[in-house]
C-alpha cells in the first residue's frame, strides 16, 4: 500500500472539514499599528475557490533556539483581521490551525465565516506556527520537486533515504529540534507581548487544540478564554487511535444507510462494498481511465487500496462528503471506480502543499514518536498499521527536540473553556471532548449532531462561539439551536438524496 496516501489522510486533521468562504472581501487599509508590530495590507487567498480576503500582515523576528537569543533568527508571519469596532476590546483572539503543519494564515479563509461574529469587538490574529506557511516553512520534497510525505517506494530503506534527504535540504536554515509545540507556544507569547495584550483568547482546531492547551500550561495568567474545536486530549498520542476512530465513524455512516429504507434499497450494505473493494485492490491496483476533476483531462492511473482508504477517511470528515460514500463505493465495486479515483485525487491533491511534513515530523517524532505502536487489532481495518509503521520508520531517523516531563499532564484549570465536537468526527471523536472537559472547572462540552470534524462554521455554532468569547461563560449559553442539527441523508444518485 502506498505510504504517502496514508500520511496525507492521516495528518490532515483539519483541511477536509474547513468550510469555504463564498464571498470575496476588500483589501484592508494600507497599514495598521498594534503594539510594536506594524501591519501592512495583504490578501489571503482561499484555496477552495480562489477568493481573496483583505487582511493585514506583519513579521516578528524570534530566535530559533529560545535558549540562544543571539543565535539564528527566524521570521514569524502574523495576519490580522481587525475588529469591526473602532474601539476594540483589549483582549484579542488568536486562531490556532490544525495539522500539525498547517498555516494558520492560509487556513483562515476557510473558517472566516465561523469567526466573523468574534471580530465584531475583537481583533483576530493568525500566527503561522514556526515551520509552517511563511514562518521558515519546513517542507520535504519528492523527486518531482513538489512537497511530499514519503518516498514512492514503500521499503524501509527508501523511507529512511527520503527522511535523510529532507534533513539535508533543511541544513543551514533550520534545526528541526526547535519546531515542537512547546517551543512554538513561546512564539505565541512573544506575539502577545509585541501587540501589548495582557490577556488573549485562544481558538484552536484539531492539533490547534493541543497548542492551546500547551500554551495554557505555560502561560495560564495570560489566557482569558479558550475554544477547543475537534478536541485533542492532553494525554493523547497522535496517531495511535486513527485506525480505530475511522472504523467507528464508518460504522456509523453505514448503519445510518442500512436504517434508511431508500439508502438500504439502493446500496444494501456499503460496509460489504468497501470490504469487497479493498480485498480486490490489496496487493495490486486497478488501472482506471478517468477525467481530472479540475482540468477535465483524460488520465489513466492505478486505483489502489491505499487510495480507497485515504479518500474514505477524508470523506468521513464532513457530513456532506460522508453522504456520498455509499454511492461512491457502490459504483466502484460494480465496475465504475472513476468517480472514486477522481475524488481521491481532488481531495488529496492540495494537501501536500498545505501541510509542511518536515514540521509535522518535528512535532510528531518529538512528542508522540516514542509511544507510537502498531496494534494487532488494527491490522484488518481500513487504515491498518501502515500509517503508524511509516511514521515509526521516519521518526527513527528524525532528530527530536526536548519534550517536557509533564507534556501529557493537564492540571485543573479555571479558565472559561468551550469544547466543541461533531457527532461523527472520525479524527477527534466526542469522547475526546468528554475526557478533556474534566480538566476545566469552568468548561462546557457541546456535541453538534450530524457533523464531523471542525464544527465552528456550522449553523448556529458561530453565534454561540462569539457569545462565549464575549461573555467568557460557557454555562450561560442557550444551546437550544443545536437541536436543529441532523445527519445529512446519503446521496442515492448524483442529484442528491431524493429520487
Amino acid at each position: 500500500m502506498r505510504i504517502g496516501t496514508h500520511l496525507r489522510a492521516g495528518f490532515a486533521l483539519m483541511l477536509a472539514a474547513a468550510a469555504a468562504v463564498s464571498a470575496a472581501r476588500p483589501t484592508a487599509a494600507a497599514s495598521f499599528q498594534l503594539g510594536s508590530l506594524k501591519f501592512a495590507a495583504c490578501d489571503l487567498k482561499d484555496r477552495s475557490d480562489g477568493d481573496l480576503l483583505g487582511a493585514r500582515c506583519a513579521y516578528l523576528q524570534v530566535p530559533e533556539n529560545p535558549a540562544e537569543p543571539a543565535g539564528r533568527q527566524i521570521q514569524l508571519r502574523i495576519a490580522l483581521a481587525a475588529a469591526n469596532n473602532v474601539k476594540p476590546t483589549e483582549d484579542p483572539v488568536f486562531f490556532l490551525a490544525g495539522g500539525p503543519g498547517q498555516s494558520a494564515v492560509e487556513a483562515y479563509p476557510q473558517i472566516a465565516a465561523g469567526l466573523a461574529r468574534v471580530r465584531e469587538k475583537r481583533h483576530l490574529l493568525m500566527v503561522d506556527q514556526r515551520g509552517t506557511g511563511a514562518s521558515n516553512p519546513l517542507k520535504c520534497e519528492g523527486k518531482d520537486g513538489k512537497s511530499a510525505y514519503a518516498a514512492d517506494d514503500d521499503s524501509a530503506a527508501a523511507q529512511v533515504a527520503f527522511v535523510r534527504g529532507c534533513l539535508q535540504s533543511l541544513a543551514g536554515r533550520a534545526d528541526p529540534r526547535f519546531y515542537t509545540t512547546t517551543v512554538a507556544v513561546t512564539d505565541l507569547d512573544r506575539v502577545r507581548q509585541a501587540i501589548g495584550a495582557e490577556k488573549i483568547n485562544l481558538i484552536g482546531v484539531s492539533y490547534g487544540t493541543r497548542v492551546a492547551q500547551v500554551y495554557l500550561r505555560h502561560y495560564p495568567s495570560h489566557v482569558r478564554s479558550i475554544v477547543l474545536d475537534g478536541v485533542v486530549p492532553p494525554d493523547l498520542v497522535l496517531g495511535n487511535d486513527f485506525a480505530s476512530n475511522l472504523e467507528s465513524a464508518l460504522q456509523g455512516i453505514f448503519e445510518r444507510c442500512k436504517k434508511a429504507a431508500d439508502c438500504h434499497a439502493a446500496f444494501a450494505d456499503p460496509a460489504a462494498d468497501l470490504a469487497r473493494l479493498l480485498a480486490a485492490l490489496r496487493g495490486h491496483g486497478q488501472r482506471v481511465d478517468y477525467r481530472d476533476p479540475k482540468t477535465g483531462e483524460l488520465l489513466s492511473e492505478d486505483l489502489t487500496a491505499a487510495d480507497v482508504g485515504g479518500v474514505v477517511r477524508l470523506f468521513a470528515y464532513t457530513p456532506e462528503t460522508a453522504a456520498l460514500l455509499p454511492l461512491a463505493l457502490h459504483e466502484a465495486v460494480n465496475g465504475q471506480p472513476q468517480a472514486l479515483l477522481a475524488q481521491s485525487r481532488l481531495i488529496t491533491g492540495d494537501l501536500s502543499e498545505q501541510i509542511m511534513h518536515a514540521m509535522q515530523m518535528a512535532v510528531i517524532c518529538s512528542e508522540d514518536g516514542p509511544y507510537l505502536m502498531a496494534r494487532p487489532e488494527d491490522a484488518a481495518t481500513v487504515m491498518g498499521n501502515d500509517f503508524v509503521n511509516a511514521l515509526q520508520t521516519q521518526c527513527a531517523v528524525w532528530p527530536t527536540g526536548e519534550r517536557p516531563t509533564d507534556f501529557y499532564a493537564a492540571p485543573l484549570s479555571a479558565v472559561p473553556t468551550l469544547l466543541l465536537s461533531g457527532e461523527f468526527d472520525p479524527v477527534t471523536p466526542p469522547r475526546y471532548g468528554e475526557a478533556t472537559l474534566k480538566h476545566f472547572s469552568h468548561g462546557r462540552h457541546l456535541l453538534v449532531a450530524g457533523r464531523g470534524h471542525n464544527v465552528m462554521t456550522a449553523g448556529c455554532v458561530p453565534r454561540l462561539l462569539a457569545q462565549f468569547v464575549e461573555q467568557a461563560d460557557a454555562g450561560a449559553l442557550d444551546v437550544a439551536c443545536l437541536k436543529d442539527f441532523a445527519a445529512i441523508p446519503a446521496f442515492l444518485n448524483r442529484n442528491g438524496w431524493a429520487p
